[in-house]
Formats: C-alpha cells, structure tokens, sequence
C-alpha cells in the first residue's frame, strides 16, 4: 500500500464503510500523520469526491451525498455479493431492468480480480432461483411511484383492470403497502370506491396518479397478515374450516402455507380458507397422518369417503395383479 495513488483510494474505501471518523483514527489505520491524511482527503476532494471535514483537535471526515456517484471499493465477498444480487433481480419481476443489469454486470466482470471472477463463473450456473407463476413484468417507474406514494401517505388514481370485470375501473386508493408473493407485485390498501381494504395485482394496474394530498396512515395495519388473508380466501369453490390435531411446527413444515391461513390453537393447527376442490384439501390432510375435526363444509367428509373408496379400489386391483403374475 506504499503507491501513494493506492493509499488515497484506501482513504476512500475507509469512508465508505464508516458513517464518520476521527482523522487522528484514520491516520492511525493508515499508519501515516494526520498531515499526511489531510493531504489524502484534499486529493480526493480534488476528484469531486465529496469529503466532509470538521476542524480542530477532534477534526472528523465523512462522504456527504454528491452529484456524482463516487468510485465504490468492494473487497471480495462484497464483489461477490453484487454479482450475486445482479442475478437475484430476476425475482422482481420488474420491466426495464435487462439492460441496466446486463450493464452493471459487465462492468463489473472488466474490473473484478481473475480469482472473484472465476468464483462468480463457477458459482452462479450452480444457483437456481424460484420464479413461482410469473405474471408478466411490471415498469420500474409503477413500483417506484407506488413506494413513494406508500411513503409519503399520497392517495393514487389507479385504472385497474381486475379478474372478473370486462373494463377496468378507475378508483381513487390509500396505498399502504407493497408486498411480492409467488412472483407477484400485490398493493394494498383502503379503496375509496368500496369503502374498505383491498389488494390489488400491480400488474393488472393499466395507469396510476398520484395525488398532491396526504391521507393519514392506518397505524394498525400489518401488510404480510392481510395479504395472507386475502389469498387464503381468494379461490373460488369451497370455505373449510379445520382442526388438526398436530403441532403448528409441523403443519407449517408439511403444507404450503401460501393459500390457507394457519393458526396455532395449543397443541393443534386451525387451517381456514378456500379451495376448487375439496379431494385436493382432505388429499393433502391426510399427508399429515394426524387425526383431523372438519367444523365446515361437511361435504369434506364425502371427500375423505371418495378418496378412500378410490385408494380400496386402487389397493385391490394392485393385489390381484400380483396375485395373477
């Protein structure tokens, strides 16, 4: 680190990872005066890098936000990271970001060290990521609008195109929060129109306002539990409503929780919800192996029967053929 060029960008690296530091502190890490820091900082400031300096016997430096982005430092893992996160924003599912990426991506391979780089080479192809019913991409500049007007409490006009309806609606909302669920963007929040909290799918949002105004938040609001709550009973069929007499820790491990609320109820599971088909639901409550108590639709217990009589008959017929081979 004796390339006085070398020392400067370690300067630098230094300031990035600390909020603030004591220039006695920092000439000590560099093993240098704190004259000779001065002159680091005053090289790095002659950049355009914005360093922040105090004076005095406490004199202090920080990087303060400026116009241009500064020459960022990694060390290994972190390059790594980067790399690995570059891949990773395919979960997003978000439009506009192939070329961005594929741009940052190649910047970073023309600098990395052979040793990262071939870290990167050797492990990415080995990863792979879950792309769960991907529903089309949305435009970076939707989700970034709708965060920001989550933020600041700004209500938006939303064209929105639903499942049901032929035409799309145009409602005023309070959006309260963003969340992404089996490679879906869905919004919440309260909707003028119904006088109530709904979810929306950001990617059925054909064209969105946002307002100057302000709405107060909803302090009682909790994001993850509502738009559970909404999928849970969100299919079209059967509501059931059932018991299982097994541990919530189990429950959880065996079935996907993405479609059906679960709640712990002493050393039982309660599973609400709704369901196309009720075979699939007692199908999947037999996985457990666990005594079950149906409190609705009592048509599950024709279920249970139905897939009972089909397993006989599948038994029977499995004995016969090897009786006759």
């Amino acid at each position: 680190m004796y390339d006085p060029s070398m020392r400067v960008l370690t300067v630098l690296e230094i300031l990035q990872a600390r909020e603030q530091i004591r220039a006695a502190e920092l000439a000590s890490i560099m093993e240098v005066s704190v004259r000779t820091v001065q002159r680091y900082v005053a090289r790095l400031q002659d950049l355009g890098i914005p360093v922040v300096a105090t004076r005095g016997p406490g004199a202090t430096y920080r990087l303060r936000a400026g116009h241009r982005l500064p020459p960022l430092m990694f060390n290994a893992e972190e390059a790594f990271l980067v790399s690995l996160g570059l891949q990773a924003l395919r979960l997003l599912n978000l439009q506009d970001l192939g070329a961005s990426t594929a741009g940052v991506q190649s910047k970073m391979e023309r600098v990395l060290p052979a040793s990262i780089h071939q870290r990167v080479q050797e492990t990415l192809p080995a990863l792979e990521f879950d792309l769960t019913q991907p529903t089309g991409t949305i435009p970076v500049s939707m989700l970034t609008g709708l965060a920001n007007a989550v933020h600041h409490h700004h209500p938006i006009l939303l064209h929105h195109q639903s499942r049901k309806a032929s035409e799309p609606t145009v409602r005023k909302v309070d959006p309260l929060g963003l969340l992404q669920k089996e490679g879906r963007w869905f919004l919440a929040g309260h909707c003028h129109l119904r006088e109530d909290l709904r979810l929306f799918r950001v990617d059925r949002i054909q064209h969105m306002v946002v307002l100057p105004e302000a709405f107060e938040g909803h302090e009682n609001f909790e994001l993850q539990p509502f738009v559970q709550e909404v999928l849970a009973f969100g299919a079209q069929g059967w509501t059931f409503d059932v018991t299982v007499h097994l541990p919530f820790e189990q429950v959880t491990s065996r079935l996907p929780r993405a479609h059906m609320l679960m709640e712990p109820q002493g050393p039982d599971t309660r599973l609400r919800g709704s369901i196309p088909d009720l075979e699939n639901l007692a199908a999947m409550l037999l996985y457990l192996g666990c005594h079950v108590t149906v409190h609705a639709p009592l048509e599950l217990m024709q279920a249970f029967q139905s897939l009972a009589s089909r397993a006989i008959h599948l038994a029977e017929t499995a004995f016969e053929a090897s009786q006759g081979s």
